[in-house]
């Protein structure tokens, strides 16, 4: 009878003890996510749960591996789909409907999936950075929009990336599709190319070796990057400096606001716990951590800035706007024109 209850008390200890290990919650994110331990912590021990963190490259890679594993997931939960890949998203079914409570603190203009498959965590804008002092040294007249662009004294003054391999890239292309149309961006592009644009694979390259507002050494004096940059120059300058060295160019058109957005896969074994993470991604703790860790804008109204972002940054009164899905059903023809004006 002792040797029964000592094995019972055993097992209720050992029942105890797998009832109280963690789950494991896995999140299928970019290259670029970033948030401090401490939030992630705080989430992990609220909800007896361990995040592992998948990185999957840039938001095309990644979503072309949860497309490819939607029958058998790798993952519970995506972030970090942009709306440049949006409608192919959705249009491949990966994802749960998920309306969390916490969309009622999301603008209405970064909900662009009425299903609420897809939510909205974050924005930014890519736009075109400037050298303050180059301009100021030269006595030149900051470009009001993107035809001055095309103008004499800007020649050879403005580095891109290449749409084809570049999100940033990709953005600056879609921004001059909105201005100028389906049928005359290229001949927009035409102008550009005239006047000397330099055209390079990527943004590390773009920024660090061409742009003379990273350096002080490229001969570009403007880049196609993003609206936070500046704020980036001031948070890692060694040694620390007061004012931003660039800004940005935020006239009509310049900018192509990038939302980005998270989803609960299809298959997924831990839907609660997956709801319970997309709650508190939306959440004003999650969100007002995003700002200095991945350089974009919380999309929870009621977060509060960081000073650095009220400071140095500037934000497009009217970025550039394309339905997702005139992005999905267009993206590979315009690349395709687009390279075909640009390298050949």
């Amino acid at each position: 009878m002792k040797k029964l209850i000592f094995l019972l008390i055993m097992l209720g200890i050992l029942l105890a003890a797998c009832n109280s290990a963690p789950a494991t919650l896995t999140v299928m994110v970019t290259d670029s996510f970033a948030i401090s331990k401490d939030v992630i912590t705080e989430f992990e021990n609220a909800n007896n749960v361990k995040l592992n963190f998948l990185m999957s490259g840039d938001a095309g890679s990644m979503l072309n591996k949860a497309i490819l594993t939607k029958n058998a997931p790798v993952a519970d939960i995506l972030y970090g789909l942009d709306n440049t890949f949006l409608s192919r998203a959705l249009s491949e079914g990966i994802f749960d409907t998920y309306p969390s409570p916490l969309l009622q603190q999301i603008p209405d203009q970064f909900k662009l999936d009425k299903e609420n498959q897809a939510l909205p965590v974050d924005f930014g804008d890519v736009c075109i950075n400037f050298d303050k002092q180059y301009f100021s040294d030269k006595g030149l007249n900051i470009p009001a929009n993107l035809e001055d662009l095309t103008k004499p004294e800007y020649k050879g003054l403005l580095v891109v990336e290449n749409p084809a391999i570049s999100s940033p890239g990709l953005a600056f292309l879609l921004s001059t599709i909105s201005e100028y149309g389906p049928d005359g961006f290229l001949g927009y592009w035409e102008k550009l190319k005239n006047n000397g644009v330099v055209v390079v694979n990527d943004w590390n390259t773009a920024y660090y070796t061409n742009f003379s507002g990273s350096s002080g050494k490229g001969p570009q004096p403007m880049v196609v990057s993003y609206g936070t940059s500046p704020a980036a120059e001031v948070v890692f300058a060694n040694p620390k400096i007061n004012e931003a060295p660039t800004a940005s160019l935020v006239g009509k058109n310049m900018c192509f606001r990038q939302i980005e957005f998270v989803g609960i896969l299809k298959g997924s074994k831990k839907m609660a716990l997956a709801e319970k993470f997309v709650d508190f991604m939306l959440s004003k703790r999650f969100q007002e951590d995003i700002p200095l860790n991945m350089f974009v804008f919380p999309a929870n109204k009621t977060a509060i800035l960081p000073p650095e972002f009220s400071k140095y940054i500037q934000i497009p009164e009217q970025p550039a706007v394309l339905s997702p899905d005139q992005i999905s059903a267009n993206r590979e023809k315009w690349i395709e024109a687009w390279r075909a004006e640009m390298l050949q």
